[in-house]
C-alpha cells in the first residue's frame, strides 16, 4: 500500500463531516498533531441540521447502522461510542408497506423476522429468508477486510484469495438475481434489494457485492442516537477535541500552498494559514480537483448517483400509526428506476421513505407534535429535466398526499418546515446535485472508484463519499480510517473492535 512519504507530524483535515472526523480521531490516536478546518459553524458535513419553530431537524442521513465501525473511530483515541453517545436499537428496523395494502415489519433478529415472513408470505419464504440471511452474513464477512475496509493501489490489488471467495458467493453476479435464489415473493424481494438506491443503481443491474448494505440494516441492525443524527458528529468532534485535535470553524478553504509536489499549508478565504505536513481533503470532487490543481484522467466519465427530494414536516402526534422508518413501495417498482435514472423525471408511481425521528427521541419536536422526514428518490441535475425551483412546492404536496393516503392519520395538520431538492444539493456544492455522490457502478467500485491518493501530489489524501469505499455512514467513517492509513501506514492503527458477526 502506498503511503505519504516524508514527515507527517502535522496533518490538516479539510472538512468536519463523518469522514473528516474519523480521520482526525485515527490520526490523533497515532500521535499526529491534527487541525480540522470546517467551512460551517459545527461538525457534520452531510449530516446537516436545521432548528426551526421548536423542531430539531436532521437534514442528512437518518439510517444509522454498524455501530462497531463507529466505535473503532472512538477507540483510536482510547474512547468508546457507548461513553460518548447513547444509541437505541430501532425495532423493527423498518416497516414496509406495499401498493396492494399489505405490510411487513423488518426485524433484525432471525427468529422474529422468520416468523413475520411466515405470517406474511408462508413457511417456504421464511425458510428462504433464513438461507438469505446466512448468505448475506457470509458476503459481509468475506468483503469487509479485503474490499470494504481496504485501500487499493491498482486493480491488481483485487487479486487475492478473498476475490475467489467473493466470486464463489456470487458477489459479481446481479444483486436481484442472487436474492431470487432464496425468496420469490416480489414484495420481499424489494425489502432486500431497495438498498441499491443508496448505491445509485437499479437492483436489476447492481452487483451482488453491494447486498452487504442489506446485511447492514436487515441483519446487523438499525440504531438511532438520542438527540438525533447530529449527535453523532457532535460526539466524534468532542472526543477528537479531548484528544488534542484543533477545530477551526467558519473557515472556507480557498487554496493549498504548494512547494513542488508537496502541500505545505492550507489557506482560508479570511486570510488564515494552517501549516501542514500532510492534508486530508473531504471536499466534493470538483472542489478537491480545483484545490490540488489537477483532474485525473479516466477512460469513462464519472457518473453521479440519483438525487432526492427531502421534505421535513411537522404534524400532529401520530402515536403508533407510524414506526421509526417506513418504506412506501409503489406498484411500478422497475419503472421507478427508469424514471429517475434513465429519463430524468420524477417517479410516476412514487416510492417513499418516511422517517419519524421523534419515535426515537420525542424532544426533537414541540410537545404534542411529531417530526417527519419524507424522502423521494429523484433524478440528479445532470440528467434531470425538472425545474425544481418552480416545481418543488407542488411536488412536496404530492408527496404528502401519498403519505396521507398510504398511512391514514399520519401527516395531519402538516406544516412544511424545510425542503431540499436536487437543485439545493447542487447549490451546496454537491456534484450533479446528488447527496449520494458517485453511483456504485462496476466502473466506480473498489480500485475503479476515484482513488484516495492524487497522482503528482505527494502528501494529499482524500476521504468521503466520492472515494473509497463509498456512500453511507459506516463507509464514510471507514473512508477516514483508510485516509489515515495512507498517512501512517496500517501497522500504526489502533486495533479495531470486533466487527459485528451476528
Amino acid at each position: 500500500m502506498r503511503t505519504v512519504s516524508g514527515r507527517t507530524d502535522r496533518v490538516v483535515v479539510v472538512g468536519a463531516g463523518l469522514s473528516g472526523l474519523s480521520a482526525a480521531l485515527q490520526l490523533a490516536g497515532r500521535g499526529r498533531a491534527v487541525t480540522v478546518v470546517e467551512r460551517g459553524s459545527h461538525p457534520g458535513g452531510r449530516v446537516g441540521r436545521a432548528d426551526l419553530l421548536g423542531y430539531k431537524i436532521d437534514t442528512g442521513p437518518t439510517v444509522l447502522t454498524m455501530p462497531d465501525i463507529i466505535d473503532d473511530a472512538f477507540a483510536a483515541v482510547g474512547d468508546t461510542l457507548a461513553d460518548r453517545l447513547p444509541l437505541d436499537p430501532v425495532q423493527p428496523a423498518y416497516q414496509a408497506k406495499f401498493a396492494d395494502g399489505s405490510a411487513v415489519s423488518v426485524h433484525t433478529e432471525a427468529a422474529a423476522m422468520a416468523s413475520e415472513i411466515e405470517r406474511f408470505a408462508g413457511r417456504e419464504e421464511a425458510d428462504g429468508y433464513l438461507r438469505l440471511r446466512e448468505w448475506l452474513t457470509k458476503l459481509y464477512r468475506t468483503e469487509f477486510d479485503g474490499f470494504i475496509g481496504a485501500n487499493f493501489d491498482s486493480p491488481l490489488s483485487l487479486l487475492t484469495p478473498q476475490l475467489a471467495r467473493l466470486a464463489a458467493l456470487g458477489g459479481f453476479r446481479g444483486w436481484e438475481r442472487m436474492v431470487r435464489r432464496f425468496i420469490s415473493d416480489e414484495r420481499l424481494l424489494r425489502v432486500f434489494t431497495f438498498q441499491a438506491l443508496y448505491a445509485g443503481v437499479p437492483p436489476q443491474s447492481a452487483l451482488a457485492a453491494y447486498a452487504v448494505i442489506a446485511y447492514m440494516d436487515t441483519v446487523a441492525g438499525v440504531y438511532f442516537p438520542r438527540g438525533g443524527m447530529r449527535a453523532l458528529p457532535d460526539a466524534m468532534a468532542a472526543a477528537a477535541a479531548d484528544a488534542g485535535v484543533e477545530f477551526i470553524y467558519d473557515a472556507t478553504v480557498s487554496e493549498l500552498e504548494f512547494s513542488g509536489s508537496r502541500v505545505t499549508a492550507v489557506r482560508t478565504v479570511d486570510g488564515g494559514r494552517v501549516p501542514a505536513d500532510a492534508v486530508v481533503l473531504t471536499t466534493e470532487l470538483p472542489d478537491t480537483y480545483r484545490l490540488v490543481r489537477c483532474t485525473p484522467r479516466r477512460p469513462l466519465r464519472l457518473r453521479a448517483a440519483p438525487s432526492a427530494v427531502v421534505a421535513h414536516i411537522g404534524c400532529a402526534a401520530v402515536g403508533d400509526r407510524a414506526g421509526h422508518h417506513t418504506i412506501l413501495f409503489g406498484d411500478a417498482w422497475k419503472q421507478t428506476f427508469r424514471d429517475i435514472i434513465d429519463d430524468g423525471r420524477v417517479m410516476r408511481d412514487p416510492s417513499l421513505l418516511v422517517t419519524r425521528p421523534t419515535g426515537g427521541d420525542p424532544s426533537l419536536a414541540p410537545v404534542g407534535r411529531d417530526l417527519l422526514y419524507v424522502l423521494a428518490p429523484a433524478p440528479n441535475t445532470e440528467i434531470g429535466i425538472v425545474d425544481w425551483d418552480s416545481a418543488a412546492a407542488g411536488y412536496v404536496e404530492q408527496m404528502l398526499a401519498e403519505v396521507r393516503s398510504r398511512m391514514p392519520g399520519v401527516g395531519d395538520d402538516a406544516e412544511v418546515l424545510h425542503v431540499v431538492t436536487p437543485a439545493d444539493w447542487r447549490r451546496q456544492g454537491m456534484a450533479a446535485g446528488s447527496p449520494f455522490a458517485l453511483a456504485h457502478t462496476f466502473a466506480q467500485t473498489g480500485p475503479f472508484r476515484p482513488a484516495n491518493t492524487v497522482r503528482g501530489v505527494d502528501n494529499v489524501v482524500l476521504a468521503g463519499s466520492s472515494t473509497v469505499p463509498g456512500v453511507g455512514v459506516p463507509t464514510a467513517i471507514l473512508s477516514g480510517r483508510l485516509a489515515a492509513d495512507r498517512i501512517t501506514g496500517t501497522s500504526a492503527r489502533h486495533p479495531t473492535s470486533e466487527v459485528n458477526r451476528s
